[in-house]
């Protein structure tokens, strides 16, 4: 019998964690709440979490550093952050640092349960595709490893965060084929959700500024006006060789 999933919360509001980890268990995962940001630090630290549920106000160590110490360590963990700060800044800061999702409070506990339960799966099947794929990936120009989760452009190591390595990943598995911001979110994030399109935008733009000579002026993610992005190839049969296209006017 496969193990449960071990689920760390690390929030302040003992009332929200209590709904949460009581739905959380309702799913079968096993869930450790703490309170306190430098107590979260230390359990994240021991290791084995499957996932992390950030709040990011705490008293002791914030959120966001224990986001990016969490992205300092060896093993990936998906990270989804959960805060009164509604604002785009901290949004934006937030995703930046890793995290893999972010829920504005007040929030439906329901959705963040099926954000976890979406986030879970993706991972799951990113892993499996890392080990069917047994060595890089070359494309357009640009060299992805999934087993070591490194890229390159034309031989230059580039930093990504997981998000934008998993939303290059996929574009980089079918080369020339167009998709909407739904079918990224979908695909990509693991859940479909009106009014999160804009997060597409924000990491198709960063993932330009990583990989593109001119982000202005983009050869490889391209957008096809009306009806979404695709990864540009001089041919889907001769993935090696860099595209040329322009966007579309």
């Amino acid at each position: 019998m496969d193990q449960p999933k071990r689920i760390l919360i690390v929030e302040d509001d003992v009332d929200i964690a209590n709904v949460l980890s009581l739905h959380l268990r309702d799913e079968r995962y096993e869930v450790v709440h703490s309170a306190d940001g430098n107590e979260g630090l230390r359990l994240l630290e021991q290791g084995g979490w499957d996932a992390l549920i950030l709040d990011l106000m705490l008293p002791g160590v914030d959120g966001l550093e224990i986001c990016r110490r969490a992205r300092a360590m060896t093993r990936y963990t998906p990270i989804i952050i959960t805060s009164a700060r509604s604002s785009e800044v901290h949004r934006i800061l937030g995703l930046e640092l890793g995290a893999d999702d972010y829920l504005a409070k007040p929030f439906s506990v329901l959705e963040l349960v099926a954000r976890v339960k979406a986030l879970l799966r993706r991972v799951e099947a990113l892993a499996k595709d890392s080990r069917i794929d047994a060595g890089s990936l070359q494309i357009a120009g640009l060299t992805i490893d999934p087993l070591t989760r490194e890229a390159a452009v034309d031989g230059k190591p580039i930093e990504l965060t997981p998000r934008e390595f998993d939303l290059l990943y996929f574009f980089a598995q079918h080369p020339g084929k167009v998709f909407s911001r739904m079918d990224l979110l979908n695909a990509v994030w693991g859940y479909q959700h009106e009014g999160y399109e804009h997060t597409v935008n924000t990491h198709i733009n960063r993932l330009r500024a990583k990989i593109e000579t001119d982000p202005a002026q983009p050869e490889r993610i391209l957008t096809v006006w009306g009806r979404g992005y695709k990864l540009a190839v001089a041919g889907a049969d001769a993935p090696a060789q860099a595209a040329t296209h322009k966007d579309a006017p």
